[in-house]
């Protein structure tokens, strides 16, 4: 430890009953609860992007392949199942699993209610893990190795409206002509909270479309294709899109949805706008706080001066104690900021109403690398911006500095 470190640590510890001693809290105070906002807030806001993801991909996939069809109905143009790119999808790097589906309209019947569905098939292929954290009640659809299954999965929002539970037995019309229906069985309910899944989609046995079309077991309606990395879509979709046959459509998840991922990239830049203003303010309490120290210092700054010291030495003096000032704010924000989130996480004290949020309570994503950008830049910004205050030192003369009081 040198000299102006020395000196440093002494005059840090300043009486209580001292006005320095209140600017200097404010300044620990303000970097601690900026810094605890922040990191709340990218937890946050990393959980809700996360959540609402799954459960979009939950249903969706990263990619649907399906047969050029203009019309964009809900009537799908058929195609055989075994293709290049569903029988070795391992020579796409990016794919994680691919799955077949189908889609049909149709209209859910009871004895008071009649509702318009999109009845989903799904195979044995279909990727259960990514789905599961869906399901609030019942269990998932049981699909036999021969025939097919007459169970259904409807969603909270559906049985609600239509006054259904599990076990109950209900007439689904599907819209073609002639038109036909079945009797299926509910065994299951699920739960996103997005209503473009909730207010129309029943999951069902893809064998089940294929009768009712009139189609063989070897067609079907399309390709949903999950991916090992989100951030590989663009490449991935190139690359399918080289190995799908001619005649076939593809669709980016981002492109299906989009109204969401745009939403999902205005939150970011809000959240961004919000970390530059709390950066702000902790800036300049900082600053307020150096020049109050330095104010107060002045008789010893001019004696420090008479004695030989240099501006850069002396600049050193305050320059330790303000970053003595952001260690100490840095390390209660940290342990406000990571406390709450580990309490949210653990315990859930925070509910939402998944009406308008899509989940249950507030989410929270644990991401150790965005966590360490902020405290770096955190401590670069409000360490470099010290630097205003402590060049005023330059400007402060010994012999008018030793009569200041």
């Amino acid at each position: 430890m040198n000299i102006y470190q020395f000196i440093s640590s002494r005059i840090r510890h300043v009486r209580k009953d001292s006005f320095t001693y209140l600017v200097r809290n404010i300044a620990i105070a303000s970097i601690a609860i900026g810094l605890a906002f922040i990191i709340v807030s990218f937890g946050i806001l990393e959980g809700f992007k996360k959540r609402i993801k799954e459960k979009i991909f939950s249903f969706g996939a990263h990619i649907q392949v399906s047969r050029h069809d203009i019309s964009r109905s809900y009537e799908e143009s058929p195609f055989p199942k075994h293709t290049d790119l569903y029988d070795h999808p391992s020579k796409i790097g990016e794919i994680a699993h691919i799955q077949v589906y189908s889609k049909k309209a149709g209209l859910l019947k009871t004895d008071e209610e009649v509702n318009g569905v999109i009845v989903k098939g799904i195979g044995k292929d279909f990727s259960f893990s990514r789905f599961k954290n869906n399901i609030v009640e019942g269990r998932f659809l049981t699909l036999p190795d021969s025939g097919y299954s007459r169970e259904i999965m409807i969603s909270k929002r559906i049985a609600n409206k239509m006054r259904l539970s599990i076990g109950d037995s209900v007439m689904i019309f599907f819209v073609q002509n002639p038109p036909r229906y079945r009797k299926l069985l509910i065994k299951g309910i699920y739960e996103t909270g997005l209503e473009e899944f909730d207010d129309l989609i029943i999951l069902g046995d893809i064998r089940l479309l294929q009768k009712i079309n009139n189609w063989n077991e070897e067609l079907i309606g399309g390709y949903e294709i999950f991916l090992k990395d989100f951030s590989t879509l663009t490449t991935a979709s190139e690359k399918v899109f080289e190995a799908m046959d001619y005649d076939m459509q593809l669709e980016k998840i981002t492109d299906r949805y989009i109204q969401i991922f745009d939403w999902l990239a205005l939150l970011n830049r809000n959240v961004a706008i919000f970390l530059v203003l709390i950066l702000f303010v902790a800036s300049f309490n900082m600053v307020s706080t150096l020049f109050i120290m330095i104010m107060e210092r002045t008789r010893m700054i001019g004696i420090l001066k008479a004695f030989g010291a240099t501006d850069g030495q002396i600049r050193g003096v305050f320059w330790y104690n303000g970053i003595f000032i952001i260690l100490k704010g840095m390390l209660w924000g940290n342990i406000a900021g990571i406390g709450f989130c580990l309490v949210q996480y653990y315990f859930k004290i925070i509910p939402l109403d998944p009406e308008n949020y899509y989940m249950s309570s507030v989410p929270i994503e644990w991401n150790f690398e965005v966590l360490g950008l902020i405290n770096l830049m955190t401590f670069t910004l409000i360490a470099l911006v010290m630097f205003i205050p402590v060049f005023v030192i330059s400007k402060i003369k010994p012999v008018k500095s030793i009569k200041f009081s």
